[in-house]
């Protein structure tokens, strides 16, 4: 990771480079100098874990800088559309956001190999290729140069299913013609497709109203996001192709993570492990309570689903992704490891 350059530092804490909140009230703790207050931009609610693990993490690296910095999340949209939010981290108008591996795969393709459909064989698999971030060096500072974007942790974000308006899914012939929405990355673009449907990219926040206008038939996710946004109330089948285990990113502006000091720098990775446990932790208990929010508006829940029927028609797209590089040779031999390892 590249955690410094040149004259930069020292310019960036007399301008305080546009982005950080340079008026906050002095304490004893700091010398009586303002708090570094860094925004996070986040396109789910505020019950999210990961809302909730961005909120801890502000709170400690709080108190491990004696109040230097700290770490403000705005959920659902208000700091912009995903899309919107990490261009702002990118020219350092937002120091921070969650943001879905997706998007990344816009600025570097190697990304793709954890957007794949059914690389990974459960979340334990998952989980321990993230908890490895020595191994994911390559990739996680591959934007730095390029696009002023440092990946801190990867976190699992769910198992991505099928729900939409028109009738439950249970093998691809069932998505024909169906205007499904995907994230706006090529890879999920082709899935999509290769499983039968209508790929229709959109940001989060225009899902709803697409749904209820008839302009999608369906969208893709987890049954958080199928919840806390309401889309149960538009979409009543929800059908478990469980085609996507999608790995959500902390992402921080490579220049203002430059700008700190080499301890407080030093402090914030140091708590990143913490976040990533926080938000991983406490994704099994809101899917279950999003389940039976869902329920409560009527949706049904369909597991009659063929699952290798969707394995084989998307089968081109893994292995022409992964035959691109030596890279994604690695982070696909990672995956196979931990899938093996997590059955074991």
């Amino acid at each position: 990771m590249k955690l410094s350059k040149a004259g930069l530092a020292a310019t960036i804490g007399l301008i305080c480079l546009g982005i950080t909140a340079c008026g906050g009230s002095g304490d004893a703790s700091n010398g009586g100098g303002a708090t570094t207050i860094w925004k996070l931009a986040f396109n789910q609610t505020e019950d999210h874990p990961q809302f909730k693990a961005a909120e801890q993490l502000g709170e400690l690296l709080d108190d491990a800088t004696d109040g230097r910095y700290t770490i403000k999340p705005y959920a659902n949209e208000q700091l912009g559309s995903q899309t919107q939010a990490i261009t702002n981290v990118s020219d350092g108008t937002i120091e921070m956001i969650w943001a879905s591996s997706g998007t990344l795969e816009n600025f570097n393709q190697d990304f793709i190999v954890f957007n794949l459909p059914y690389v990974f064989d459960s979340v334990e698999a998952q989980e321990a290729v993230l908890a490895q971030p020595d191994k994911l060096q390559e990739l996680y500072t591959s934007l730095e140069d390029s696009k002023n974007m440092t990946v801190l942790t990867g976190v699992h974000a769910g198992v991505r299913n099928i729900y939409n308006s028109v009738r439950p899914i249970r093998e691809p012939a069932d998505l024909n013609g169906l205007k499904i929405r995907v994230q706006q990355s090529e890879s999920q673009v082709k899935m999509i497709e290769l499983m039968g449907a209508v790929a229709s990219p959109l940001d989060t926040g225009e899902i709803y109203s697409a749904l209820q206008t008839g302009v999608l038939d369906g969208s893709e996710n987890n049954e958080t996001v199928f919840a806390s946004l309401k889309h149960a109330e538009v979409a009543k089948y929800y059908s478990y192709t469980r085609h996507l285990l999608i790995p959500d990113y902390l992402i921080v502006s490579t220049s203002a993570l430059d700008a700190m000091s080499d301890e407080d720098r030093q402090a914030l990775l140091n708590l990143v492990p913490q976040a990533q446990q926080t938000a991983n932790d406490l994704f099994a208990e809101f899917v279950t309570t999003s389940i039976a929010d869902a329920e409560g508006s009527a949706v049904e829940f369909n597991d009659d689903v063929d699952v290798d029927a969707f394995k084989e028609n998307v089968k081109p797209l893994i292995d022409e992704s992964v035959a691109a590089n030596d890279l994604r040779q690695e982070l696909y031999a990672m995956v196979e490891n931990a899938n093996e390892a997590a059955a074991a």
